[in-house]
């Protein structure tokens, strides 16, 4: 990796130095983006049908970034030089992390919260730990700190690129939900850690091996603070401006966007991290509304994935067509293949050890872990704070691109497909621990409970420890 020399606290709230990737104007950029926007309305007006040939929106954003881009026809003018398209790319993760946390179905998985807390709190510490492992095994040189880098950005999932995996009603609801809930909070969880990891590298890149960890602390306490501010003083006035009707169905939709993206930014301008604000930001609004505001919520989500239309397009532009435009990376590709193998899968199937679930339900769940939207983000971010000037040939930029192109791909085209096999399979198993409902183990400990059983003394329809 290459040395930075000057480092601070950026307007986003991370660790980086002055530069930032920005669409240049012109004729040649203003024909990029024209082109650009007529491929965002043909792809409006065939969603439906490439759905139904597995041909995911990412795919089509990111050949279109890729043909458009640096390594292709150069029409789409971007570069690594200016602030305000890495913001905006930012600000798209900010608002599908509050939409996903203020979203969470605590309610639906307050009787069956095993499947999901496994997934999250032994999934993926262990996947992080055992990409680490990997990195470093393959690349000594880059030392642990980088390598918990690459393990921890390329950590999170995104149901989004698999999403005939969360949608097919085949699949049994409690895996669907699981899964769900996982990629809605994962990104959110490790954010802390890509923070705490990038502040040590970059402190090491820079001779110095002190204060990286009072400025991550910082980063993340003040994003705590903003996130309390803005998700639940924010939700408990918009529930008392509802409760007094003095809102609109259009208002309250306003008053959701404005919130998650206040989260953020509130956080990057008293020096927090923005990311942590809106996810934590969310879970707190989606608390003090109770819920009750899924559909303006819905709406910041719509934003968010049209926004994050275009940031496919930048993954494809400057990572993706430089990247196989160049000198193939053997090291990038094997990491890339076992990352979305072997690191998710085996965390994954130790986490769901004891659960009595089937084993044709741990490798679909552990294959279903693609790698989306928050591992662009975070890597433009480190990438920013570290050696812009050497984006294609920097061996953080090389695993990420092929570990989310390969997922992009492989998710994509396997998703529906497999959901329908998996889900025709367990319903032809019947009364299986996969095809228990929630409301049925909900049920069966209130009976229990009534007749003075402890639940702890049985087991549930479902085959598992009630």
């Amino acid at each position: 990796m290459g040395r930075c020399n000057s480092v601070h606290i950026g307007s986003t709230g991370w660790l980086r130095s002055p530069a930032r990737v920005a669409v240049q104007r012109g004729r040649g950029g203003l024909t990029g983006l024209t082109i650009l926007a007529v491929v965002f309305a043909v792809y409006a007006l065939v969603a439906g049908r490439l759905d139904r040939l597995s041909i995911t929106a990412p795919m089509v954003f990111m050949v279109a970034g890729g043909i458009l881009g640096p390594g292709g026809t150069d029409l789409l003018k971007v570069s690594l030089s200016n602030e305000t398209t890495l913001t905006i790319t930012e600000i798209t993760l900010a608002l599908l992390l509050f939409a996903d946390a203020a979203t969470v179905p605590f309610r639906d998985v307050e009787d069956d919260a095993s499947l999901p807390s496994r997934l999250l709190f032994i999934g993926l510490p262990l996947t992080m730990v055992l990409g680490t492992v990997l990195a470093y095994l393959m690349e000594p040189s880059i030392g642990w700190a980088a390598a918990a880098l690459v393990a921890t950005i390329l950590a999170p999932t995104d149901a989004a690129l698999g999403l005939s995996v969360v949608t097919n009603r085949a699949v049994p609801a409690r895996i669907r939900r699981a899964l769900n809930v996982e990629s809605g909070l994962n990104d959110g969880l490790a954010t802390p850690f890509v923070t705490l990891f990038l502040a040590i590298v970059i402190s090491e890149e820079s001779s110095g091996t002190e204060g990286w960890a009072v400025a991550a602390l910082t980063q993340i306490g003040l994003a705590v603070a903003a996130a309390v501010a803005v998700g639940l003083v924010g939700g408990w006035l918009v529930s008392w401006a509802i409760a007094h009707g003095w809102t609109s169905g259009v208002s309250e939709q306003l008053a959701v966007l404005s919130l998650a993206v206040l989260a953020y930014m509130g956080s990057v301008a008293i020096g927090g991290n923005g990311f942590v604000a809106a996810f934590l930001g969310g879970l707190l609004f989606g608390q003090a509304t109770k819920g009750r505001l899924d559909g303006p919520v819905e709406f910041s989500e719509t934003v968010g994935l049209f926004m994050s239309f275009f940031v496919w397009t930048l993954f494809g532009a400057l990572f993706v067509g430089p990247v196989l435009a160049g000198q193939t990376s053997w090291k990038a590709i094997t990491y890339a293949v076992l990352s979305l193998t072997v690191v998710r899968m085996l965390p994954v199937t130790l986490s769901l050890l004891g659960l009595g679930l089937r084993r044709s339900t741990w490798l679909f769940m552990g294959w279903f872990g693609p790698r989306g939207l928050a591992s662009v983000v975070f890597t433009l971010v480190a990438l920013e704070d570290l050696h812009p000037e050497s984006a294609p040939q920097s061996p953080l930029v090389q695993v990420a691109t092929w570990t989310i192109l390969l997922s992009v791909v492989a998710h994509g085209v396997t998703a529906g497909p497999l959901a329908a096999r998996y889900g025709a399979r367990m319903s032809a198993l019947g009364d299986v621990a996969e095809m228990a409902p929630a409301h049925e183990q909900r049920i069966r400990r209130r009976a229990l409970t009534s007749r003075g059983s402890h639940p702890a003394d049985t087991v549930d329809p479902g085959g598992e420890q009630g």
